[in-house]
């Protein structure tokens, strides 16, 4: 089937698409080395991930396997989330300590711990957006939002409902104070590159 095929077909279905389905029909395209693919709100992005993205979540990771086994540190992994649709490749991911999988082989949002984000200009508004309202709903305790053009972190904690009781916001240089969370760490700014 070709990609005009597929589209014609998901056109003329009368039942609504699943978020299986949908990553079964990308995973069938040819999608850019290097780009990282998410459905949010049943919508497919896809962003480059460019230099100064890969060193914030590499930064990250390194500091989270100072006090993480491997097994628990996860990065692009999709993970489903609350509401339309809802399937992240989330930046990096710490699960808890009992997390299993499911029946098919996924990670379940409610042995997510701790979620952070790198912005990309065409994918912030999900991250600032749709994205912290499923993580909010899901319950995630914390919420970390590094952002480059800002040279600033937005860290959410505290999930009530749709969203987050709390927001600490740390420019790049500065360390984050995650020890009174569930994270339980300093996370160093210092090295994260600008744009």
């Amino acid at each position: 089937m070709t990609v005009l095929e597929d589209r014609i077909t998901m056109a003329q279905r009368d039942d609504e698409i699943t978020l299986d389905e949908l990553f079964e029909r990308i995973e069938k395209m040819p999608a850019p080395e290097g780009y990282k693919v998410e459905i949010v709100e049943g919508i497919v992005f896809m962003a480059p991930q460019r230099d100064t993205h890969w060193e914030i979540i590499a930064d990250i990771y390194e500091q989270l396997r100072t006090k993480y086994p491997r097994k628990r540190v996860k990065s692009d992994v999709r993970i489903d989330y609350p509401g339309h649709l809802n399937g992240f490749a989330t930046d990096v991911t710490v699960v808890t300590e009992d997390a299993v999988k499911t029946a098919k082989g996924l990670w379940r949002h409610q042995d997510v711990e701790f979620v952070a984000e790198v912005i990309s200009k065409g994918t912030a508004a999900n991250d600032y957006g749709l994205k912290k309202t499923a993580y909010a709903v899901a319950e995630v305790p914390v919420y970390l939002i590094a952002d480059p053009y800002q040279r600033r972190c937005h860290v959410f904690t505290n999930p009530k409902g749709e969203d987050y009781t709390t927001e600490t916001r740390v420019d790049f240089g500065t360390d984050v104070d995650l020890t009174g969370t569930v994270v339980g760490l300093v996370l160093k700014t210092d090295e994260f590159p600008t744009d």
